[in-house]
């Protein structure tokens, strides 16, 4: 069988039983995953070493009612206190990290520990991750590893150390609103028990409220390059991960500390004005809620701010209120992360507020759209944000040529074009057994769209005439619609899939046989540079477009249009056969547009090398 040996602490293997682990066992250890032996100390006795996963109510019961307490009763504490099920084959949340066996498979899937996590839950995360993508932990009984470097409890200072790192455990896998329960029972906990002792107490505090230390492979060269601090016009916890700014942090995190902060937003929604009303709150108090996260675990230099922020932005005093409970939660998970002097990349107008008093390296505007043509803002007021950064940022980057030529009189030299990539390796051509089968049971042809459905963007009526013009054609929409749909849903031959996670959405694109983008011809589309032009070409699909200024560079690989009727005869053309170029050929006009390559540029344009 192919395993994996990992050794975390000092051991000795001391088989039970000579040939018990056979092949037999271990074929279904394989299935499990991960193995672990029974631990002994050196005087023999049983180590527990099985553990439940981490909660509130758990370290509330230790709280209150002290760790040797509780910890024989199973399962009201984190220790799997049944003796027998240190005996035979048991299934676990977690287990002491002394020895492990693990399967290739997992192996290969999770890769290495995550370093960053101090003292013991690197093990803790490396197996709930595993399990909860179905990868179970179990103990075998026939295999005995002495543990010969003493207990945790041991030393005080160690076991508070402990609950020091389960708290940013807690904290880095629920966000930091959750986590705070949770730090106050630690603490609580620690400093309270009965045979603390004055010291001890002291110790506790001191351990709980201080940063955890961080160990990092690359932790001296993220040491001495800036840290990054990005105010995104997206929040990536409902929104497409293909778009720019979080495309562009998390490599830009391969090599420096960033913190992404999630929009901040430019209006309040308006019940009747603004389309799902009560729908668009309730997920922002949601990403709210999640704080502060390392959304990606083997990106370990990229952060995660939801910033409690109120959507008011009618009263200037409200506005101010806002700007300063953000800048403060920026400063203070700045500070947490080590970030000094960063880089301040601005893509949401409103961000300007909370940036300008703030010390910078640098401050670069990254113009990916023109923002004060948003229907639904106050446009004056975010003109007036947009023509301040133009103006006082030290460098502006723009995804459109247009946009960039228009404001060239204010920018000057502090203007460059950054283009959008995209991700080659993800969005490649999926086999047909490949696709989703909720896509197969549609019948074919299949003229499809993927991305976000917003009335500022997608001509909804254009999709309706589509419907009407191909009743023997299957339209196929998968994205979050933020606008009414009532029309298309009436028609039978359009199918409404709804938003689908964006590692899949390669697949849905591949069972398409047309590909679409139903643009609005308006200021906001004039001045845009659609990512999704890249992802549809990249996976060689023949493309219909209204028209934008950037498409220009690309009428070779796909058709544009300038009106709804030259639209439905494009779409008629290419299902006669008419596609405009290859597969191949269509993928090869992106195969220089990566993203990493779009990232070094970005580094070397704010860090002053470019």
């Amino acid at each position: 069988m192919d395993w994996a040996l990992l050794c975390l602490k000092p051991f000795v293997a001391l088989p039970r039983e000579p040939g018990t682990l056979g092949l037999e066992t271990a074929i279904v250890y394989c299935e499990t995953g991960i193995a672990v032996p029974r631990l002994v100390d050196p005087k023999g006795s049983r180590h527990r070493s099985l553990w439940h996963r981490p909660t509130l109510r758990r370290a509330l019961r230790t709280a209150l009612l002290g760790g040797r307490f509780v910890g024989r009763l199973d399962p009201l504490s984190e220790t799997v206190a049944d003796v027998l099920a240190h005996e035979e084959a048991t299934v676990a949340d977690r287990a002491t990290g002394g020895a492990m066996l693990l399967s290739a498979r997992c192996r290969g899937r999770f890769g290495a520990w995550d370093e960053s996590f101090f003292l013991c839950s690197e093990t803790t995360e490396y197996l709930l991750r595993a399990r909860t993508l179905g990868y179970s932990l179990e103990l075998a009984p026939g295999a005995t590893a002495l543990r010969i470097d003493g207990d945790d409890g041991s030393s005080p200072v160690r076991r508070f150390l402990l609950g020091c790192t389960k708290v940013a455990f807690y904290r880095r896998t629920l966000g930091m609103v959750p986590n705070a329960p949770y730090w106050l029972t630690t603490i609580g906990g620690e400093a309270g028990r009965p045979s603390a002792g004055l010291r001890r107490r002291r110790i506790a505090i001191r351990a709980l409220i201080s940063p955890i230390p961080r160990v990092d492979e690359t932790s001296e060269a993220r040491e001495s390059a800036p840290g990054w601090v990005c105010y995104s016009a997206q929040d990536w916890w409902y929104h497409n991960h293909g778009h720019s700014d979080l495309q562009l942090m998390s490599r830009i995190a391969r090599n420096r500390t960033v913190l992404l902060v999630n929009s901040i937003g430019m209006r309040m929604p308006v019940p009747g004005r603004s389309s799902q009303f009560t729908r668009r709150l309730l997920r922002k108090a949601r990403s709210t809620l999640k704080g502060v996260r390392r959304p990606i675990p083997d990106r370990r230099g990229f952060h995660l701010l939801s910033p409690g922020v109120g959507p008011f932005y009618g009263s200037a005093t409200a506005r101010k209120v806002n700007r300063t409970l953000v800048r403060v939660q920026v400063r203070v998970v700045s500070r947490w992360l080590g970030i000094r002097n960063p880089v301040q990349m601005v893509t949401i107008p409103t961000a300007w507020e909370v940036v300008r008093p703030m010390r910078s390296r640098a401050v670069v505007f990254n113009r990916s759209d023109k923002h004060s043509a948003f229907g639904e803002v106050d446009g004056p007021y975010v003109e007036c944000l947009e023509r301040q950064l133009l103006t006082n940022s030290d460098a502006v980057v723009y995804v459109s040529h247009a946009l960039m030529d228009e404001e060239a009189r204010i920018t000057g030299k502090r203007a460059h074009f950054l283009d959008h990539g995209v991700d080659l390796d993800h969005f490649r051509r999926r086999p047909n057994e490949e696709i989703p089968s909720d896509l197969t049971r549609i019948p074919g042809p299949r003229i499809g769209f993927f991305g976000s459905i917003d009335n500022y963007t997608v001509d909804v009526e254009l999709l309706g005439k589509v419907a009407r013009r191909f009743p023997d054609v299957s339209l196929v929409l998968i994205g979050d619609a933020t606008c009414p749909l009532d029309e298309l849903e009436s028609q039978a031959n359009v199918h409404l899939l709804g938003p689908r996670p964006y590692a899949q959405i390669p697949a849905y694109g591949s069972g398409f046989d047309v590909a679409l983008m139903p643009w609005l011809q308006n200021e906001w589309i004039a001045a845009c540079n659609p990512i999704k032009v890249k992802e549809y070409l990249a996976l060689g699909l023949p493309v219909v477009s209204m028209w934008y200024a950037e498409a220009a560079r690309y009428q070779d690989v796909m058709l544009t249009t300038r009106s709804h009727d030259e639209f439905l005869d494009a779409i008629s053309a290419v299902l006669a056969g008419l596609r405009p170029a290859s597969a191949e050929a269509c993928r090869s006009v992106v195969l220089d547009a990566s993203w990493d390559a779009c990232a070094d540029r970005l580094r070397a344009i704010a860090e002053g090398s470019d």
